[in-house]
């Protein structure tokens, strides 16, 4: 793996945040980018509004995402700093726009009754809690890029998202190219 960030001249960094649907990538990314006005870029909604995707998977009831449009669409966003990438996948992703990548766990109980409560239910639903069981997002992540910008953080409740955005706002601070 080549180092995070190598020959980048940016001045502010990149995060990825991300983990099984259901952990508050969303929430937790949005509260960052206003506590540190940085720009949220939610890939679902980039890849519907702009089209990004070959298709509809009925069984899964989402897009097919195309990895390749998506790279192409934000590597010129992605080399000026200051982003906050949220998806629920990362291994797509280049090594060097990501200086943090944050995944998101959560008690399978909780994820469950989020999960529910968004209308998820057979296949996606035991797949996705599956996921969280096996920490499939966090060996993803520490398979994908540098193990020191790897960060696991628990986010069950809203006190978790808050600390979450404190101690991720207080690592933005603390930054330097």
């Amino acid at each position: 793996m080549a180092a995070a960030n190598s020959g980048s001249r940016r001045q502010k960094p990149n995060i990825l945040i991300t983990g099984t649907p259901g952990t508050g990538k969303s929430t937790t990314a949005s509260a960052l980018a206003e506590a540190t006005s940085f720009r949220h870029i939610c890939v679902g909604d980039l890849v519907k509004e702009k089209n990004l995707h070959d298709g509809w998977d009925d069984q899964f009831d989402s897009y097919v995402i195309n990895e390749d449009l998506v790279c192409d669409e934000l590597e010129d966003i992605m080399e000026g700093g200051g982003n906050i990438v949220d998806y629920h996948g990362c291994d797509f992703f280049p090594e060097r726009w990501f200086d943090r990548v944050v995944v998101l766990q959560t008690e399978n109980s909780v994820l469950y009754d989020r999960l529910t409560r968004r209308g998820y239910s057979g296949t996606k639903l035991s797949n996705n809690i599956e996921c969280e069981i096996f920490q499939v997002m966090l060996e993803e992540a520490s398979d994908s890029y540098e193990e020191e910008i790897v960060v696991a953080l628990q986010s069950n409740t809203l006190e978790d998202i808050s600390s979450n955005v404190a101690s991720l706002t207080e690592w933005i601070e603390s930054w330097s190219p």
